[in-house]
């Protein structure tokens, strides 16, 4: 079982732990030093306490230990994107399914959205099983460019969210 919590200050160790090794082999490809984790945290802090809110950021938390990261972007007032990253060793046990299912359900009840959209790197499938199995639907590939200068087909999926029950 996993739990999300705001991240707090205290988190920037276990960040540079989460963006380190193969977790990072689809993203930037860089380990995260203390003080990029830090300056992380701080942003992470500084949007929360804006308003209107566009952008959340959860430590995954399981058995007291932080082992990811999942954020929730407002794109604009109807659409957000969805990414999330866990160390490796956290991998294979559902934890990123389970993360992303709180979001969801937070997306559509409290920050009133009414689709999210989230991609993966082509060489990450099991990113997109976790989609698949969160409810989104694959809608087609988005060329990014990569670290070394070439691009890569991102696979990008979309959930269209129900409406938030009236207040």
């Amino acid at each position: 079982m996993v739990t999300l919590r705001e991240l707090t200050t205290d988190d920037d160790q276990a960040l540079t732990r989460i963006y380190s090794g193969a977790s990072i082999r689809h993203t930037t490809g860089q380990e995260l030093t203390l003080a990029q984790a830090q300056h992380k945290v701080r942003t992470a802090l500084a949007r929360a306490a804006e308003t209107p809110r566009a952008q959340w950021s959860w430590s995954i938390v399981t058995a007291g230990e932080m082992i990811g990261l999942i954020s929730l972007r407002r794109r604009s007032p109807t659409m957000g994107t969805l990414s999330y990253i866990l160390h490796e060793d956290a991998w294979g046990n559902g934890y990123a399914t389970e993360a992303v299912r709180h979001v969801v359900a937070f997306a559509s009840a409290t920050a009133g959205l009414e689709r999210l959209e989230a991609m993966h790197h082509p060489d990450n499938p099991a990113s997109g099983r976790v989609l698949t199995k969160t409810g989104f639907t694959r809608t087609g590939t988005c060329d990014r460019r990569t670290d070394d200068g070439t691009t890569a087909a991102y696979q990008v999926y979309a959930l269209p969210l129900p409406p938030a029950p009236p207040r």
